[in-house]
């Protein structure tokens, strides 16, 4: 198989959680990159995590919304981009429960501008340039505790807002390859943790909630169980198949750890207990309540990673018990920044649907 060797990237989404984490990995262990990073800093968007490469010649920022196809153009035109990663996507489940549009504004309507866009720019010089769409396992739809796990061929069901415009982006993106031969690739992760994740997904809320003496609210019975991936090794799968990757492909990224989310918070509380206790010397398993589920809540996800594995020579490097410690020693290096992201515009919405939605779901 050929390797591919982008040099011009178009980074969308790269002041979210895991785009920004790709753009810290990918400048620091390429020298001969060049990354705009196109995010229209929405709720969950930050440039905190990226100021180290503020001045960096390699890196350059730019607010914007991937439905503007002719901000998206200019992009493509006069940086000379010859490989787009697609992160950009509201990703938040409860968040599409309660106000579906912006799901489908983002998540289809701009994967139709960026792919019709960059086809547009890029003509026929297709065989030098690159599309990586980056999805979620929740396209799938939910699996029973003994269903084998999902494979790239696995029918979509997709059961939440969220997840049927991610499915929705996907078969675009699946379609530009068959109708115009245009040079894409799809990776279906799980659900991801590490450093610089917004406080509202299951793993930062959890090391959040009870740090601050909160309640650790858990949807149902807990035992919705989910496949976790240490952010780092999500991004190292998504550079080995823009590199080696088979256009027109899918590939499933998963970190080999499918546990409860009562585990994991069990293993939250139980690192906390150990790094920072309490000042009662009590556990932080004492704030753990259970609350009212959530609509429609899939219960289990499992991702089967083997095709990436044997086609690509990916696997992870971190297991979960490594992964969760050095994402709770981060969180606990990082005060200041958790600080900034609590007393921006966030802080407002975490404490209003807190009181009425706790946000707790993976």
């Amino acid at each position: 198989m050929d390797s591919f060797k982008p040099r011009n990237i178009l980074v969308t989404g790269g002041a979210g959680f895991i785009g920004s984490n790709f753009i810290r990995h990918l400048l620091s262990s390429n020298s001969d990159v060049v990354i705009t990073n196109l995010d229209a800093l929405t709720y969950a968007g930050s440039q905190l995590g990226l100021v180290s490469y503020a001045d960096d010649e390699r890196y350059e920022f730019v607010q914007g919304s991937i439905t503007d196809s002719s901000l998206i153009t200019t992009i493509l035109s006069e940086k000379q981009i010859d490989t787009v990663v697609h992160f950009a996507a509201e990703s938040h489940v409860d968040r599409s429960i309660t106000g579906p549009e912006a799901f489908i504004d983002t998540n289809i309507v701009g994967t139709f501008r960026l792919l019709d866009a960059a086809r547009t720019v890029w003509g026929d010089n297709l065989a030098s340039r690159r599309f990586l769409h980056v999805s979620t396992d929740e396209v799938y739809g939910t699996l029973s505790a003994t269903d084998p796990a999902f494979t790239e061929t696995t029918p979509f069901a997709p059961n939440s807002p969220y997840a049927a415009s991610k499915a929705s982006s996907d078969m675009l993106v699946r379609s530009y390859f068959h109708t115009y031969s245009f040079p894409v690739i799809t990776t279906n992760c799980s659900n991801n943790y590490g450093p610089f994740q917004f406080p509202e997904k299951l793993i930062p809320l959890m090391i959040v909630n009870a740090l601050a003496g909160k309640p650790l609210p858990i949807y149902g019975d807990g035992q919705q169980v989910r496949d976790w991936l240490y952010v780092d090794d999500h991004c190292a799968a998504i550079w080995r198949a823009i590199s080696t990757g088979e256009l027109g492909s899918t590939y499933n990224v998963g970190g080999n750890n499918e546990m409860p989310n009562m585990d994991i918070v069990h293993s939250i509380c139980d690192l906390l207990d150990e790094l920072q206790p309490r000042h009662d010397a009590k556990s932080y398993r004492e704030q753990i309540e259970f609350v009212e589920d959530r609509p429609g809540h899939d219960r289990r996800y499992a991702v089967n990673a083997d095709r990436i594995a044997n086609e690509l020579r990916w696997t992870p490097s971190e297991s979960f018990a490594t992964g969760i410690r050095k994402t709770v020693e981060w969180y606990l290096s990082n005060e200041s920044w958790l600080e900034a992201i609590k007393t921006g515009q966030h802080q407002n919405w975490i404490d209003q649907n807190y009181a009425n939605r706790p946000m707790t779901a993976a």
